[in-house]
């Protein structure tokens, strides 16, 4: 067991490490700045849906559903449930996640009269989270995603290339899932910082940090890198 001064200096390498990590991804990759807030009852319904599935499936049925309903929450909300899954279908998992949909347009209604979620800026985010994960279907993440990318709030979702990334650079244990790997970012860094790393760190996943043969002779981030040093949970 750790002494607490051993623990004060592990716990400030790891955020010097984050701090570099947060440095280097700009220097690399630029500074992703918050354009302004996407509707997050669309952003809500949309990450429902992008569950277990690509971009590409989960947008196409996005668009499919507003299309369908002629972009009308209140007319998802009372259509036949048949008709919002065949909308769905391209997402995958149509069965769950069109009963999901119509269950929290019907909370939205209840609690707010209109399908407006505007209020959640006004909110501490964890108040703000827990309702939206008291949503059917809304997890952590997806409610995350709806304050970073809705309101720049000081959440920090967690995605497969994050989760990849945190584990490989040691900012994480190696086995963490993204709930323990959204707390330990949240707790390194400022909320500033949030949406340009979060951005930056998915572009680093897809362009160099592969789940298979990540291309680490091309990494600005391999002279930390727990993964590329063999060190920490990575040592062999």
């Amino acid at each position: 067991m750790m002494t607490t001064d051993e623990a004060s200096a592990a716990s400030s390498a790891l955020q010097k490490k984050a701090q570099f990590i947060y440095a280097t991804l700009i220097e690399h990759f630029g500074k992703p700045i918050f354009q302004g807030g996407d509707d997050p009852v669309h952003q809500l319904i949309s990450t429902i849906l992008s569950a277990n599935t690509n971009d590409v499936n989960s947008d196409r049925a996005f668009e499919q559903l507003r299309q369908a309903f002629g972009d009308d929450w209140e007319a998802v909300r009372t259509a036949p449930l048949d008709a919002i899954k065949a909308a769905v279908r391209p997402a995958g998992m149509y069965n769950q996640k069109a009963p999901a949909i119509v269950a929290t347009l019907e909370r939205i209604k209840h609690d707010r009269g209109v399908y407006n979620l505007d209020h959640l800026a006004l909110l501490p985010v964890q108040e703000a989270r827990t309702y939206l994960t008291a949503l059917p279907g809304v997890g952590f993440k997806t409610a995350s995603i709806v304050m970073l990318f809705c309101f720049n709030g000081a959440a920090f979702p967690v995605d497969t290339h994050i989760q990849r990334i945190s584990q490989r650079t040691g900012v994480s244990p190696r086995r963490a899932n993204p709930d323990k790997i959204m707390r330990i970012w949240e707790g390194l860094l400022p909320p500033a910082t949030f949406y340009a790393l979060h951005i930056n760190l998915i572009r680093h996943g897809r362009r160099i940090c592969h789940a298979q043969t990540p291309r680490c002779d091309l990494c600005p981030l391999q002279s930390i890198c727990d993964y590329r040093q063999q060190a920490g949970e990575w040592a062999t």
